[in-house]
C-alpha cells in the first residue's frame, strides 16, 4: 500500500507511522528523517537544504520533493510506503501525484488522524522533558513523575520546552490549518481520505487505523 499520513501536531503521527509501517511491512518515510539523512550524508539535496536552513529560510518545496522522490525509488519502497510529514501543502501533493503518475503508480489511501484542538494543546503543552536526558519524557496529566518537577529515572529537573508552550502550540496549529489541512480536501476529491479518531491508547488507534485501511482497500 502507498499511504500518506496526515493530522495536526500532537496527533501521534510519528508513533502511529512506525506501528502501521511495521504491520503493513512497508517503509516509514518521514520528512524529518529524510532531512537528517541527506544532511548527514552530505548529498547535493542535503547541502542545498542546509544552506537554506543555515540562513534561517524555509527549504523550498522542490528540495523536499527531490528528497522524497529519491527515497521512494529505493528498492524497499517498491511494495509501498507510508509518508509522514510529506506532502505538507497542496503544491507538494500535486507534485507527488505527478511523480507517482510518471512511474505508473498511485496512492491507495490518505489516513487522516483526527484530534480535537484542545486535546492537541493538552497533549503538547503538558509535556515535561528531563534536562539531564531528553529521552526521559513525562506529562502533567498522562505520565506524571513520582515527585513533581523531578525525573523518576535520573533525578534531573523536568522543564517545558519553548516549542511546547501553549502559545507556540496554537501557532503551530494555525500553520497546520492554513498550510497542511487543505490537502485533506484535495485528496477527498480523489476519494482517498480515510478519517479515524486518534484518541485513546496507541494500540487502540493503530487497530482502528488498520481496520479502516482494510475496509477502504476492500471497498475499492
Amino acid at each position: 500500500m502507498r499511504i500518506v499520513l496526515v493530522g495536526p501536531p500532537g496527533a501521534g503521527k510519528g508513533t502511529q507511522a512506525a506501528f502501521l509501517a511495521k504491520n503493513l511491512s512497508i517503509p516509514h518515510i518521514s520528512t524529518g528523517d529524510l532531512f537528517r539523512a541527506n544532511i548527514s550524508q552530505q548529498t547535493e539535496l542535503g547541502k542545498l537544504a542546509k544552506s537554506y536552513m543555515d540562513a534561517g529560510n524555509l527549504v523550498p518545496d522542490e528540495v523536499t520533493i527531490g528528497m522524497a522522490k529519491d527515497r521512494m525509488e529505493k528498492p524497499d519502497a517498491e511494495g509501498g510506503f507510508l509518508l509522514d510529514g510529506f506532502p505538507r501543502n497542496v503544491s507538494q501533493a500535486e507534485a507527488l501525484d505527478e511523480m507517482l503518475q510518471s512511474e505508473s503508480m498511485k496512492l491507495d489511501a490518505v489516513l487522516d488522524l483526527e484530534v480535537p484542538e484542545e486535546e492537541v494543546v493538552k497533549r503538547i503543552a503538558g509535556r515535561r522533558i528531563c534536562r539531564k536526558d531528553s529521552s526521559h519524557v513525562f506529562h502533567v496529566t498522562y505520565s506524571q513523575p513520582k515527585q513533581e518537577g523531578v525525573c523518576d529515572a535520573c533525578g534531573g529537573e523536568l522543564y517545558q520546552r519553548d516549542d511546547d508552550s501553549e502559545e507556540t502550540v496554537r501557532t503551530r496549529l494555525e500553520v497546520y490549518h492554513t498550510q497542511t489541512e487543505p490537502i485533506i480536501d484535495y485528496y477527498k476529491a480523489q476519494g482517498l481520505v480515510v478519517t479515524i479518531s486518534a484518541l485513546g491508547k496507541v494500540e487502540e488507534v493503530t487497530a482502528r487505523a488498520m481496520e479502516a485501511l482494510k475496509r477502504d482497500e476492500d471497498g475499492k
